[in-house]
């Protein structure tokens, strides 16, 4: 019995110590990834810490002189921060609800219910990632000029220089790859809720909202997460269709801290960290549910 039962552990361990040179070597890769990433951002945090007067003395690498927050006092007041937040939460907070709703029908609907187009829909869904926004710029500026509006709801007369114009273009642009996520998170769930609740008499809209929908919460909240750093760094579509500064989002604030002549690069620096803080934040508090959503269906039982 004792030579039978001794080749087991000996092939264990092996396998164990395969298993952490692997893990070992992944721990490195990814410690290298994450230095790499954060190395931009703590340069920028460090520059935007120091005075000018002190960096043009000792140098940008250098540690000398004093280190303050009047970087980000100036750029706060100078740049019209608060005000420029504001409209990016105008923007940001509707788009991402809006995606997140339409995809998600269109999720249950192609992968839910069987009828004869939900596999092309979902391929057209999908194949539309592919195109560049960019090349749909010029079309979709001469479209918004010529919907006219009453001029107590835009005082352009048309649906250039709204918000609106700025989050249907987010919303249209995003849809496609949150139905495709979603789609697939939902054929993973059992077939077996849908029906049950189809013998009791439910509804597709009572499948989708009172079944479905809340099994989705961990890809939703995933989901979220990302289209809130989308759609709030997003610099191209407000930049086109908002001529008015004053309804410009955060991400085009950093201009107002731009000399005519000379550029305060740590003034800069403060403004550009400003912008980073509310995604950041926003990633904090859904930081548990976007994990969750990144591993799901990574293992099963």
């Amino acid at each position: 019995m004792s030579t039978l039962a001794n080749p087991i552990p000996r092939t264990t361990a092996t396998g164990a110590r395969n298993s952490g040179k692997r893990h070992y070597g992944t721990h490195i890769f990814l410690t290298v990834m994450a230095i790499m990433w954060l190395i931009p951002l703590g340069w920028s945090l460090f520059t935007a810490l120091r005075p000018k007067a002190d960096t043009d003395k000792y140098g940008y690498f250098s540690l000398g002189g004093t280190f303050n927050f009047d970087n980000f006092i100036t750029a706060w007041t100078q740049g019209g921060f608060s005000k420029y937040l504001l409209n990016s939460v105008i923007i940001t907070v509707p788009s991402v609800l809006l995606t997140l709703f339409f995809a998600s029908m269109m999720a249950f609907a192609v992968s839910r219910v069987s009828w004869k187009f939900n596999v092309t829909l979902l391929i057209m869904f999908t194949a539309g990632n592919l195109l560049p926004p960019q090349v749909l710029a010029a079309p979709l500026f001469e479209m918004f000029k010529h919907v006219t509006l009453p001029y107590s709801f835009s005082d352009s007369g048309n649906l250039l220089n709204t918000y609106i114009s700025v989050i249907a273009v987010d919303t249209a642009f995003q849809i496609g790859f949150c139905t495709f996520v979603l789609s697939n998170y939902m054929k993973a769930l059992s077939s077996d809720l849908t029906e049950a609740a189809l013998v009791d008499g439910a509804g597709i809209w009572r499948q989708y909202w009172n079944i479905i929908l809340p099994l989705c919460r961990p890809a939703l909240a995933a989901l979220g997460t990302l289209e809130v750093i989308f759609i709030y760094n997003d610099f191209f579509w407000p930049l086109l269709f908002i001529q008015s500064g004053n309804r410009l989002p955060i991400t085009t604030a950093i201009n107002n801290l731009q000399g005519e002549f000379l550029s305060n690069y740590n003034l800069l620096a403060a403004g550009a960290t400003i912008t980073v803080i509310p995604t950041l934040i926003i990633y904090l508090v859904l930081q548990r549910q976007f994990v969750a959503g990144l591993t799901l269906g990574s293992s099963k039982g």
